[in-house]
């Protein structure tokens, strides 16, 4: 399997691709400046988060209207982030399609633990086999909610 192999799927005048060459990086960035996770984020750290991560854009009809990306070293881990669809196209399942996309990408299937953050989603994640991690002193994080908005990157 190589990394840089592209992988595509279609349903219902969607489409799934992780071919980078077709991502909108103008249109990533100003969906997760408005999120509620990198609110003010730049375009040059999406660009560069981007350049290395394993990413799943989703389209409709030519336009980016979805994301998702694994931080990843693929083999064994990968950081899940950045998932989204755009509002008017909520509702159709393309969330979890997308999920579905992503955990059938050859890279994921041999990793043995994939981790996200989430206060968006929950029962998104749940349904496709993610757990939450409250055990006592397992999983410890640095968090700095506010980052792109200090002026320090």
């Amino acid at each position: 399997m190589s990394i840089s192999a592209v992988y595509e799927w279609r349903q219902y005048g969607y489409l799934v691709s992780t071919d980078r060459e077709k991502l909108d990086v103008q249109a990533v960035h100003r969906y997760l400046t408005r999120s509620t996770w990198a609110k003010g984020i730049s375009q040059e750290i999406v660009t560069t988060s981007i350049q290395n991560s394993l990413n799943f854009g989703v389209y409709h009809e030519g336009c980016q209207i979805g994301f998702a990306r694994l931080i990843t070293d693929y083999a064994t881990f990968a950081y899940l982030c950045d998932v989204y669809v755009l509002e008017e196209h909520q509702g159709k399942g393309l969330g979890r399609w997308v999920m579905e996309c992503l955990h059938h990408h050859p890279v994921f299937e041999q990793l043995r633990r994939i981790m996200l953050f989430t206060t968006t989603a929950p029962w998104l994640y749940e349904k496709l086999g993610y757990e939450p991690v409250n055990r006592e002193n397992y999983a410890w994080t640095i968090t700095r909610p506010d980052i792109y908005l200090n002026g320090k990157t």
